[in-house]
Parts: C-alpha cells; sequence; structure tokens
C-alpha cells in the first residue's frame, strides 16, 4: 500500500516539516508515504477571474503528470464531502480495495482546476475550517494515521 501526498507550493516552515516527517513515519508500519511538492503559481490579480482560472489550470496540470493512471485520488476540496475520522477510517479502508496507491491531493490557494476535479474519485472537505495548505499536510497525515490506528483497533483515537 502506498499514500502519496500532492501538494502545490514548497514546506517552508522546518516545525510543520518535522510534523510531516513524524507522520509519514507513523503511517509507514502500515503504507509507504511520499509527500509530493508541486510548484505554485504566483496569483497577486485575484481579482481576475481570467487570470484565477489560468492559475488554477497550471497547477492543476502540474499535479496531473505526478498522478499515475492506477491511483485512487482523493481530491481535499471545500466543496467535498465532510466525514467522522471514524467515517473517513472505513472509507480509507474501502479505497485500499481499489488501487493500491492512494493519492492525496491538496490543490493550492485559489483552489482545485477543472481537469483536477474531473480526475478525483472523490472529494473530501477536512474541515470548513480555514487552515494554511501547509498546516493541511500535517492534517492529512494525522488523519491518515488517526484511521490506520482506528482500522487495526488500537487506542490512538479516542
Amino acid at each position: 500500500m502506498q499514500i502519496r501526498v500532492i501538494g502545490i507550493g514548497k514546506m517552508k516552515d522546518a516545525s510543520l516539516q518535522h510534523l510531516v516527517d513524524d507522520y509519514a513515519k507513523r503511517i509507514s508500519p502500515f503504507a509507504k508515504v511520499e509527500v509530493i511538492e508541486v510548484k505554485d503559481e504566483a496569483n497577486e490579480h485575484t481579482e481576475r477571474e481570467a487570470e484565477v482560472q489560468q492559475v488554477k489550470d497550471k497547477e492543476a496540470a502540474r499535479v496531473l503528470e505526478k498522478i499515475r493512471p492506477g491511483d485512487f485520488v482523493i481530491l481535499l476540496d471545500l466543496h467535498g464531502r465532510e466525514w467522522t475520522s471514524k467515517e473517513f477510517a472505513s472509507r480509507l479502508a474501502s479505497w485500499q480495495l481499489q488501487s493500491s496507491t492512494l493519492t492525496f491531493v491538496i490543490a493550492g490557494s485559489l483552489g482545485p482546476g477543472e481537469a483536477l476535479v474531473s480526475r478525483a474519485n472523490v472529494r473530501w472537505k477536512l474541515s470548513s475550517l480555514t487552515f494554511t495548505h501547509l498546516m493541511t499536510r500535517v492534517l492529512l497525515l494525522e488523519q491518515i494515521y488517526r484511521a490506520f490506528m482506528i482500522n487495526a483497533g488500537r487506542t490512538y483515537h479516542k
């Protein structure tokens, strides 16, 4: 089993990177973890809808280059479905039966391009709260770890 996390932008915070590495290590008894960073686009003119769409499309194209044909793709998306940790654990177990590689995608700050939305097998709303994209990587990996622990019947989840 392989878990891939594709995120737009470079991790610039050493303390968050430490947490990403820690959760990747915790997940390693259950799955191999790969975190892939994709270059983000400058987006200083977000008041221009045409430019917003161009940025989203360029970032989506870069992400799609990293997704393999057999990957089961879970797009973190504000328009996706929200689940409890136990519901997510159940879904994770189900997805593992569909593909040996689960690819989680964290789109850029302007959201996902249409091509990326179309490629996603599932759209997941991590939370109604707003987080930085770098913090989202940590939260995503923590929830994946929690799901594996729930599915293994371990006491991490309370």
